[in-house]
């Protein structure tokens, strides 16, 4: 679910950046670019814990930015079939149910749960909906 990875990024920076505190601006810019991101290899970067290294910028023929190479380690937020999550459900239809874990929407489809289905009632309260009554 949670996995805490180094990974690299090609970082550009304007040259009206450039100064006593480059660095600070470089890693501000990072946070801003990747923070809240998703790749289907990583999952969603949920926060830059810290930055390994800065190599030496290549500067852009023409332009004027530069292009640092920056090594960072993250916190991603990747979930797996079959995974157990915590989620908050937001919307209830006929058809199933909408639900947000983090930044992940989830849909769970009334029709995937068959109708002769037995749920254990031994100490879970019963809940009546105005449709039909349910156990839970």
């Amino acid at each position: 679910m949670f996995f805490h990875i180094s990974m690299e990024k090609n970082m550009q920076l304007h040259p009206r950046h450039f100064g006593p505190h480059l660095r600070d601006k470089l890693v501000a810019k990072l946070m801003k670019d990747v923070e809240g991101t998703c790749s289907g290899r990583h999952g969603f970067v949920v926060a830059i814990t810290g930055v390994d290294d800065i190599g030496k910028g290549l500067m852009r023929e023409g332009t004027g930015f530069v292009t640092f190479p920056v090594r960072y380690q993250c916190v991603v937020f990747r979930p797996f079939k079959g995974e157990i999550l915590e989620a908050v459900v937001t919307m209830v239809n006929k058809m199933g149910f909408f639900a947000e874990a983090g930044p992940v929407q989830i849909f769970v489809s009334n029709h995937l749960i068959p109708d002769d289905m037995e749920f254990q009632t031994g100490d879970v309260p019963n809940y009546t909906t105005s449709d039909r009554s349910t156990s839970v």
